[in-house]
């Protein structure tokens, strides 16, 4: 996972790591320090957990693990252009 791609995937959401860690899941009252490390890359969260971040950050969750930056953004380009809209689950 690499830490800086979930940073910036938050802050194009607009979300503080406190409301990232709730959406996703996490203890209000840890939800900040442990999305905090997981940005500082000091610790590393599980796939599960970063599939509940993609869900709420409305990316693929394969956006968090491709190196190449430019592959990264084409990744998430065509998975916004070809996402269905949860109404149509």
């Amino acid at each position: 996972m690499l830490p800086a791609r979930l940073k910036s995937a938050r802050q194009n959401a607009n979300l503080t790591q406190e409301r990232l860690g709730v959406l996703a899941g996490i203890e209000e009252e840890t939800a900040r320090s442990r999305v905090s490390q997981y940005e500082g890359g000091i610790h590393r969260p599980t796939f599960e957990m970063m599939c509940s971040f993609a869900k709420v950050l409305n990316v693929p969750e394969c956006y968090f693990y491709i190196v190449d930056d430019r592959f990264a953004e084409r990744i998430l380009e065509l998975y916004l252009e070809y996402k269905i809209p949860s109404s149509e689950y």
